[in-house]
């Protein structure tokens, strides 16, 4: 009787991990109310590009909070916007569900919202808040207690150009946060009305006032960290500007694995950047020499070791009849030649004819599954108008890719419910397991509606391993660190970045899906500094908090 019940429980648990992973729209059950915009879309560029959002933990409670950026409303003939829709603070109630604590944070900006990101920038344990704007950027400094100061002129960081993406990370090895700015067009309200002009893109035409490439490049803003609560803009002296790039996201990652943090710049209409790190935070320019200087039309940005060889590959997603791409790291390849590179396997991995005629947005490379290998989600929007609508912008299906752990991708929108979904107009994505039960959930923006936040069901039918850091240093979330898990079938390595996606963030949280592995025979962290710290047989299916020594 006892060997009966065994076997029929494990015929059970092989039929459940059989069931597909499904994503369910939890908007409204989370208790999330918001809506991006408010009032008729009046077809001027800042209004369709917005915006991003951001999952992290400002109240160091354990689980990720919420914040959405917004754009007041459209804009009236004068060159004004309506006041009106605040970008929101939605704290995470620890049950599934959140509460809208904007007003007492104080971060309910009404400028006109671009992107979003987290960073502990002055090294006091709590998470701050840089927003991008179409107009001056804000930086809000964390309280300790929930609430926000906003310390913009103190610290520096107001930038006035229409800043999109942008990024923290420590590019000096002085343990401080350093920012980099993301910048897109110089864009003038005041002439409007010649702007009302019909321009060609894409060879089909569309208002002036819609066309980037109408309108002149704005360079991009590096500023470094001086650890006493202040930046200074060292933009000229690092070689970063990234000019005439209309650069849309950033991300720091080490393509080189020496230990620094090198710089992608995804630009929209214009060849990408990429620059080498050279270990002091001096950069040297190798866009041309990486064959990663793509030149089509990039909006969201992502990074991760999709190929399982040790190093750290591209994904990026593009402009319609411009398939999105994925560029694969020849580090494990060649690194001995002190270089950079990359190959586009857009086609091998069977990605780019599924995306040749959707514009995708915010996008991560994640493991949904927890079978141990890295998945694609793009959420995707039309910046064309309806023609019978002209104030509706064209809505089109997020999609989801599979990795089949041959370096090729299934779509698996319908199986996995994204094809289910509502429609819409998506824009900026944040990632990460917000109700922590051992799979990464999905929030998305979409430009001119409520936004959408999706549950994963079914994801941690697979075993996983959460890994949170805490830096010894003003670098208390160890972003740029490494995190290798090795099991005994497979070794996975994860950075942790701040900005990536579209104009978001992500959560800090590194998330391994490990498979049948119920056991880590070794879990490694390399800090950015270099040094090493080890666990070995480590059990699936925790969270773990490593402290660096």
């Amino acid at each position: 009787m006892r060997f009966f019940f065994l076997t029929l429980a494990i015929v059970v648990l092989t039929s459940t991990t059989l069931q597909a992973v499904t994503f369910v729209d939890v908007t409204n059950e989370a208790g999330i109310r918001f809506q991006h915009s408010s009032g008729t879309r009046s077809s001027l560029l800042p209004e369709d590009m917005g915006s991003g959002a951001g999952f992290a933990d400002i109240d160091n409670d354990g689980d990720i909070d919420l914040y959405i950026v917004n754009i007041p409303g459209p804009f009236t003939q004068d060159g004004n916007s309506h006041k009106g829709n605040a970008n929101a603070l939605y704290l995470n109630n620890g049950d599934g569900t959140f509460t809208d604590i904007t007003r007492a944070a104080g971060v309910g900006h009404q400028g006109f919202g671009m992107g979003c990101v987290f960073a502990d920038y002055d090294g006091d344990a709590d998470l701050d808040l840089y927003l991008t704007n179409y107009g001056e950027n804000i930086l809000y400094r964390n309280n300790g207690n929930a609430t926000f100061t906003d310390v913009t002129d103190a610290a520096g960081v107001g930038c006035e150009l229409w800043s999109t993406g942008a990024a923290f990370a420590d590019v000096d090895g002085d343990t401080d946060l350093d920012l980099y700015v993301c910048n897109y067009v110089t864009y003038n309200l005041e002439e409007l009305e010649q702007m009302k002009e019909e321009s060609l893109q894409s060879g089909k035409p569309v208002p002036s006032a819609l066309n980037p490439h109408v309108f002149e490049p704005q360079d991009n803003v590096f500023y470094r960290n001086d650890g006493d609560g202040t930046f200074t803009d060292a933009t000229a002296e690092t070689g970063i500007a990234g000019e005439g790039g209309r650069s849309m996201q950033a991300l720091f990652s080490d393509f080189d694995n020496d230990n620094d943090l090198d710089l992608y710049v995804a630009n929209d209409t214009t060849t990408n950047h990429i620059y080498r790190n050279d270990g002091s935070g001096n950069f040297t320019d190798v866009s041309t020499e990486s064959w990663a200087a793509d030149f089509r039309g990039s909006m969201g940005l992502t990074a991760g070791d999709y190929d399982a060889d040790g190093d750290i590959d591209l994904f990026m997603s593009h402009w319609v009849d411009e398939e999105n791409a994925l560029y694969r790291n020849l580090f494990a390849e060649d690194g001995a030649t002190g270089q950079i590179r990359f190959v586009d396997e857009s086609y091998t991995s069977l990605l780019a004819e599924e995306s040749i005629k959707q514009i995708g947005w915010g996008t991560t490379l994640f493991d949904y599954d927890n079978d141990g290998d890295l998945d694609i989600f793009v959420t995707n929007g039309s910046t064309f108008q309806e023609l019978k609508r002209p104030e509706v912008l064209i809505p089109q299906p997020d999609m989801l890719f599979r990795n089949n752990g041959d370096e090729t991708f299934t779509n698996v929108s319908q199986e996995a419910g994204i094809a289910a979904l509502p429609i819409r107009v998506g824009r900026g994505a944040a990632f990460g397991d917000y109700d922590n039960d051992g799979d990464v959930d999905i929030f998305i923006v979409n430009n001119h509606a409520p936004p959408t936040l999706l549950r994963n069901e079914g994801g941690n039918r697979s075993n996983w391993v959460y890994v949170k850091l805490v830096g010894a240093s003003a670098n208390r979330d160890a972003i740029g660190a490494k995190i290798q898990v090795k099991t005994a079938d497979q070794t996975q390595v994860r950075e942790i970045y701040a900005g990536e996606s579209y104009m978001s963030a992500n959560s800090f949280v590194a998330e391994f899906g490990v498979g049948d592995a119920t056991q880590i025979e070794t879990l490694q962290v390399t800090w950015q500094n270099g040094e090493t710290q080890k666990l070995h047989n480590v059990p699936a299916n925790q969270r773990i908090r490593i402290t660096q020594e």
